[in-house]
């Protein structure tokens, strides 16, 4: 396959996660474990919860304020609004509702978007759509998870990983400097039974699903799935693009744990001096891991107009979505 053709680029980006921190040392008086088991095996130390009124819109909407404030961008001409979340305040009114009603923007369209961690790359792939074929001008892609609310914290093989967080970014037309090079998607729904939280069902494919509505997972089987599917799925995307990992500056992955990236920049020849995460202060965010990732390294000073990046969202479903990016948003 060729790579895409776009008219668009990413233009501007904000975040926010919330004030409380979860440490490890707090973890280790809920079940049994401690900072060194924790962060030998996750990376992680420390995760930001939501309060106890605090929801995704309430993450999201502030994300999206600090991208306008940043930026110096109006909102009033967005023509889209995409939301990443397995975790809506409610299964609806959706979370993209809520931030056109906060913003007031008068004519946009909205809805919510769910495929687990890979969430935020399909908003982008679906925002480069829309306005590569000329729908849309100019869309607001975030993505926000409180995964606090769903986490069963006296399972200490999933507590230890997830916390809440949002991003936001704005996709605008542009065909002089678009940033959209090339794109990869991938399914195996058959796996959904290695991570889950049960709904309106509590079944799947007649067998019984465990954690009344928590989240639970095999990890063993999401970790073989991932480090196979992402490292096959970044050498489609370096073919497609006619690239090899030389020409990629930052791969940004979900950010599940440390060491699964590890073991993904290992079996795909990515240095991990070149990988952008966010789990080790924000723990798994799912959809909002990529976005943290990104507007840390903007912050630190690593990432730099221009610069070539290998997205990749793996998660739930099991789904996966891979995105060759040239970050278009400028340094202020």
């Amino acid at each position: 396959m060729k790579a895409q053709f776009s008219q668009a680029r990413i233009t501007a980006i904000g975040t926010h996660v919330p004030e409380q921190r979860l440490t490890n040392d707090d973890l280790s008086k809920l079940v049994d474990t401690n900072d060194e088991w924790i962060v030998q095996r996750t990376g992680m130390k420390e995760r930001r919860i939501a309060a106890e009124h605090e929801f995704t819109s309430d993450l999201c909407i502030k994300a999206v304020q600090n991208l306008a404030e940043r930026y110096n961008k109006s909102l009033d001409d967005v023509d889209m609004i995409i939301v990443a979340t397995t975790t809506p305040d409610y299964p609806f009114p959706s979370v993209a509702c809520k931030i056109q009603d906060y913003f007031g923007i008068s004519r946009t369209g909205a809805f919510d978007l769910n495929a687990t961690c890979a969430g935020f790359v399909y908003g982008l792939h679906l925002a480069n759509g829309l306005v590569t074929s000329g729908l849309h001008k100019k869309i607001l892609v975030v993505a926000g998870e409180t995964l606090s609310k769903v986490t069963d914290y006296t399972d200490r093989s999933t507590c230890i990983l997830f916390g809440d967080g949002a991003g936001a970014v704005l996709v605008e037309y542009d065909d002089s400097h678009p940033g959209f090079i090339s794109s990869v998607q991938g399914t195996n729904g058959e796996g959904g039974i290695h991570v889950y939280r049960s709904g309106l069902s509590h079944t799947f494919k007649g067998a019984e699903l465990a954690g009344d509505g928590k989240m639970v997972q095999n990890g063993r089987e999401v970790y073989k799935w991932a480090v196979q599917t992402v490292s096959a799925g970044i050498k489609q995307l370096l073919e497609q693009a006619n690239m090899s990992v030389d020409d990629i500056d930052w791969f940004v992955p979900h950010s599940a744990n440390l060491r699964m990236i590890d073991s993904i920049c290992e079996k795909s020849g990515i240095p991990l001096e070149r990988t952008l995460y966010s789990m080790e202060y924000f723990g798994n965010t799912s959809a909002a891991s990529i976005p943290l990732a990104l507007d840390l390294g903007v912050w630190e000073g690593r990432l730099n107009y221009g610069d070539t990046m290998l997205l990749y969202g793996f998660g739930g479903g099991l789904t996966h979505s891979g995105q060759i990016i040239k970050w278009g948003v400028p340094r202020v």
